[in-house]
């Protein structure tokens, strides 16, 4: 059987698995392709660090241009993580006549079109299965699977380290700052876990689920986002007693010719598949106008999951599927970008608020006074007895909002930071 030669760059936790499946399952992975994916150079920038996979003798190098300038190497799955020096890398191999395959998101999100113009251009290909979602092919469904569609919203739980912990401020009852401590401990959570918590790693998701559902092209930046480093575990316990649970949820919705898109954490009413997503695992809702709601659950990252998606992408390319439906796709192109991003102020939700006002007389007049003001209609309302009845005190008091307009909470909420009632900025949570 005829061998098509591939290179990994980087043997980090991805790498690692990617090299174990095309090194123990190569005979599984040439019956799929066809031929066999030979893997001919792994890059790592230090030979002594102890590795958990058995590398061919002559495979391991340090030497980049050993890939780079191997005319006989014709597929690369380039899995070093951040911008530079990924993005430089990842030029230099369209250059010399590689096809990519990615799981870098980050590098994606920031620099899809210039990258994607430069492969087209050079008539090479670019496979990114493994850069959202980990081991859930969302990638391929969206962009092949659905083509008969036009894809009308997307709702995703994208990073498994904020599921996990909310899952385990839930089940434990625990602080957000214990939950992330335990999180790390776990390997869940990165000893700097900013990018996850932030939203940074869902928006970036998001942005790239949204070029390929609606063609939408968005600096990740741009879009509305709010991470769990701010979760109250009060928050979580009132969603509870609501009949909801809290997920980071990343939504884009087709509103005419342009797409709402946001990133926050958001109360799902329980039962519904979203909202018993537990632990580190990911799962996205699309909505097409002919398939109706398709659901995808699955590990969203991790080595393994991660690494499946990474070697079906390089069978797709050494099979010529990858090619066809790159080149089909048109992904970040300038003749494909129907839609842009919607303003967010018109933007239709329910609201949970939540407050810490002083117990007294006519504050709650105040308050439904302010939301009636700016057409906000209240659903129900949650208000528990001050704890010391002989002085005066505040209480939470809690909000869910019938259907409104971003705009029109965002004049409430900053009314209320001009009343002396209320001692606390107002939590602001979508309900979906």
């Amino acid at each position: 059987m005829e061998k098509t030669k591939v290179g990994i760059i980087g043997l980090g936790t991805v790498g690692t698995g990617v090299a174990r499946l095309l090194l123990d399952h190569g005979d599984r992975t040439a019956r799929h392709a066809g031929r066999i994916p030979w893997l001919e150079k792994v890059v790592v920038r230090d030979l002594t660090k102890p590795r958990h996979v058995d590398i061919p003798e002559g495979v391991l190098t340090d030497d980049i241009q050993q890939v780079i300038q191997n005319p006989e190497i014709t597929v690369v799955a380039q899995l070093i993580g951040g911008i530079e020096p990924a993005r430089t890398i990842m030029l230099q191999l369209l250059e010399s006549g590689k096809d990519i395959i990615t799981a870098n998101k980050a590098l994606l999100a920031a620099h899809g079109p210039e990258l994607f113009d430069k492969a087209r251009q050079l008539g090479r290909c670019i496979a990114f299965e493994a850069s959202v979602a980990g081991g859930i092919p969302i990638i391929t469904n969206i962009g092949q699977c659905l083509t008969a569609n036009q894809v009308t919203s997307l709702r995703g739980i994208l990073n498994g380290t904020c599921n996990f912990i909310i899952t385990q401020m839930q089940d434990r009852g625990e602080d957000y700052e214990d939950v992330v401590k335990e999180a790390q401990r776990l390997g869940y959570a990165e000893a700097d876990p900013t990018l996850d918590v932030n939203g940074a790693d869902t928006a970036q998701k998001l942005s790239i689920l949204s070029q390929l559902a609606f063609g939408v092209r968005v600096n990740w930046e741009d879009i509305p986002c709010k991470g769990i480093d701010e979760l109250d575990i009060a928050d979580i316990h009132y969603a509870d007693r609501l009949g909801y649970r809290i997920k980071l949820l990343a939504l884009a919705k087709l509103v005419g010719h342009e797409v709402e898109m946001s990133v926050g954490p958001t109360l799902i009413r329980k039962g519904s598949p979203l909202a018993e997503v537990q632990d580190a695992f990911n799962a996205i809702r699309v909505h097409g106008d002919a398939v109706g709601p398709v659901f995808y659950h699955g590990q969203g990252a991790g080595q393994m999951p991660t690494a499946s998606a990474v070697v079906a992408d390089i069978v797709d390319t050494v099979v010529g599927r990858g090619q066809l439906t790159f080149n089909n796709l048109e992904l970040w192109s300038e003749s494909n970008r129907p839609r842009s991003m919607a303003d967010a102020g018109p933007s239709i939700n329910r609201y949970y608020l939540r407050m810490q006002v002083i117990d007294k007389p006519g504050v709650m007049a105040e308050i439904t006074g302010i939301l009636g003001s700016n057409g906000v209609s209240i659903a129900s309302i949650i208000q528990h007895e001050p704890k010391d009845q002989d002085s005066p005190a505040t209480v939470p008091l809690v909000i869910m909002s019938h259907d409104t307009t971003q705009s029109a909470i965002a004049r409430s909420v900053e009314q209320f930071r001009q009343s002396e009632n209320i001692e606390s900025e107002a939590v602001v949570l979508k309900v979906l």
